[in-house]
């Protein structure tokens, strides 16, 4: 079967189609024949050897996969071949087939594509999580999301709204992109390629703050972010995509009785009733039409180099996803 895999940590060059076996399923796995895969920014970070976790070499990566059951190991009691199921799992998915544990598929319901599917996993638990779990958002709750056009902010801003939250500021790079958060439900925009942009959102909230802010590129960026919490308000750091180190005096918490909390969503996957329950709420919020996952880009599997760039770039909306 082809694949994707890099040997060498780097720029998206370092991505390779290759030929290798295909899996072999062992006692209480099925082979899934990909349809579709997600591509993240966790990727990227795997392939520059930046991520929170060590990546061995060689590597095939991708974490997120929707697809059709090709083969089921005699173990397997809840799934049959044909079946349709999305995963998440530590990496392997940019292939045409991947091998995947019984408890870690999911069933696609009929109102659900494979791109929807493969595009939900990661970053709607990430995007549900942070809101959810970490942030503690309650009714009425403001949330200043960043990246509000992309994967996870795309998610987020539906999701702050579904979960209650009273006023959803977006912060982008482009006007284009602000656009398309206030489609999705967002109140009101600040572009933070502007170097006031933490003051603006001072001011759409009347000197207050906000509740929640979901700050993922560290930095100067990180620090900003906390200026703009309202009393006792809560910022969620779940990544570190400017790739700067964040120098912090938490003494400046103390004046408005703010948190910085961290996430990383492999925690919630060892967490299997909270994730097992979150991934149906996920699943039903898209089928019923409450939730738009937004594909930005479809690449074929062998661009996958093109797929890392467009993302690297900030080229893209939405989600992008690998198509074999």
């Amino acid at each position: 079967m082809k694949a994707i895999q890099f040997r060498e940590y780097g720029s998206p060059e370092v991505l390779q189609t290759v030929d290798v076996p295909v899996p072999t399923g062992k006692p209480g796995t099925v082979l899934v024949q990909v349809k579709a895969a997600g591509v993240n920014f966790a990727d990227t970070m795997r392939r520059r050897n930046q991520y929170l976790a060590k990546t061995p070499l060689p590597y095939i990566p991708g974490s997120e996969v929707a697809g059709v059951i090709a083969e089921v190991s005699p173990e397997v009691t809840q799934y049959k071949v044909g079946d349709r199921v999305v995963a998440l799992t530590e990496n392997g998915c940019y292939a045409e087939y991947v091998a995947l544990p019984e408890h870690q598929i999911h069933p696609i319901p009929d109102g659900v594509d494979f791109d929807q599917a493969a595009a939900l996993l990661l970053q709607g638990l990430t995007a549900y999580h942070v809101l959810k779990t970490s942030g503690q958002l309650v009714q009425r709750d403001s949330v200043l999301v960043h990246a509000a056009a992309g994967g996870v902010g795309t998610l987020a801003v539906q999701l702050a709204k579904l979960m209650g939250a009273g006023h959803v500021i977006a912060a982008a790079s482009r006007s284009d992109k602000l656009e398309l958060a206030r489609s999705l439900g967002a109140d009101a925009g600040v572009n933070y390629s502007e170097s006031n942009w933490n003051d603006q959102v001072m001011e759409l909230t009347r000197g207050r703050g906000v509740d929640i802010v979901l700050e993922m590129v560290g930095g100067e960026h990180f620090a900003k972010s906390v200026t703009c919490l309202a009393t006792f308000g809560r910022l969620v750091y779940y990544g570190r995509a400017g790739a700067e180190t964040t120098q912090f005096d938490p003494s400046v918490l103390m004046h408005r009785n703010t948190s910085v909390v961290g996430f990383w969503l492999p925690r919630i996957l060892q967490h299997p009733v909270l994730y097992r329950e979150s991934v149906k709420q996920l699943l039903d919020y898209v089928e019923e039409r409450k939730l738009q996952v937004i594909i930005g880009e479809r690449v074929p599997l062998t661009e996958a180099k093109r797929a890392h760039e467009l993302l690297e770039g900030r080229q893209t909306t939405g989600k992008v996803v690998l198509i074999p």
